[in-house]
């Protein structure tokens, strides 16, 4: 029994420390750098830009008018889908965020031309169950959004 025991620990210890050793890191869990140190944010008013302007605010990047880079971001547009065929029973959807943004300089030249964050996320939901149907979907916009944040703010990082 105690062998089992050991060999067991050996080998998580042993896990453990490969994957520390070739640089395996949790997504998320690194302190958040700035990309920028300050950004002015254009655009409609929206989750997604609040959310970008939150996010950017916690990682140290000032966010102002008056800032030297402008990102300049779209209107998200949010679609759904059905995935399964069945009519009875638990059915699979899809949710899909596209948002485009472009960052220019304050002289009006552009350093990230016309992109698009484009993520998306399936989810189950059950037709009798009304409450947890529209958590469901509340819970995927929410994840899409923070998915597209995560992107956009990878994409600030390059520059």
């Amino acid at each position: 029994m105690q062998r089992r025991t050991f060999l067991t620990l050996g080998l998580v210890g042993g896990a453990g420390l490969a994957l520390a050793g070739c640089g395996f890191r949790l997504r998320g869990l690194d302190t958040p750098s700035a990309p920028l140190s300050e950004l002015a944010l254009v655009g409609p008013d929206s989750d997604l830009a609040r959310l970008a302007e939150r996010r950017l605010t916690a990682a140290g990047t000032r966010v102002h008018d008056g800032a030297g880079l402008i990102l300049n971001l779209g209107q998200p547009e949010f679609r759904q889908r059905r995935l399964s065929v069945l009519d009875s029973g638990p059915r699979d959807e899809e949710m899909h965020l596209a948002a485009p943004f472009s960052v220019q300089r304050a002289d009006g030249a552009y350093l990230l031309d016309q992109q698009r964050l484009e993520v998306s996320r399936g989810y189950s939901v059950d037709d009798g169950d009304l409450l947890g149907r529209e958590q469901r979907r509340d819970e995927a916009r929410e994840a899409l959004l923070e998915e597209a944040v995560r992107q956009l703010i990878e994409q600030l990082r390059s520059l």
